[in-house]
């Protein structure tokens, strides 16, 4: 008997604090969006980066297949950035966020290789053995800030429902 006391009255404070839950008013345009990402202490990008999508961080350390054209200490503009994101909003592309309202750059920090990979080949009765040893080359880019540009003009955001 006591026990049923002892849950219903851990549960009656759980049903009560759930109301109190604050949710932040969607801002009206691109430009509003935005300023609330900007004003927020901690960005996030998702960019696509040799044919990949990567969630970045401002001081990411990412490492990608091997870039031939490029030398350690160049900087590197992530031009294809498909949302922008803080711990209140996400602005999303379609299908990219213009390079004019984000500039994400990234700096070679190293060309390196991969760890040991041991391919063994064998065919039966035949004698015929191989093992083949390699390791892949990667860049590794360190990433920079995420800067929005102020002068982002006030667009709309569409709608979903139509």
């Amino acid at each position: 008997m006591s026990t049923l006391v002892n849950l219903v009255r851990w549960a009656v404070p759980l049903r009560s604090a759930s109301r109190h839950l604050h949710t932040p008013a969607a801002p009206s345009s691109a430009a509003a969006a935005l300023e609330l990402i900007r004003s927020q202490p901690s960005q996030y990008v998702v960019a696509n980066f040799v044919g990949k999508k990567y969630i970045l961080t401002p001081r990411d350390l990412l490492t990608v297949p091997h870039l031939r054209d490029v030398k350690v200490g160049d900087v590197l503009k992530l031009d294809q950035i498909h949302e922008l994101g803080s711990r209140e909003y996400t602005l999303r592309g379609n299908p990219v966020i213009s390079p004019e309202k984000v500039q994400v750059e990234a700096t070679v920090v190293e060309h390196t290789k991969g760890s040991m990979e041991i391919k063994f080949k064998k065919k039966r009765r035949k004698g015929y053995q191989k093992t083949i040893k390699r390791k892949h080359p990667f860049t590794r880019l360190r990433i920079g800030d995420i800067i929005i540009s102020p002068d982002a003009s006030a667009q709309p955001i569409p709608s979903l429902s139509s």
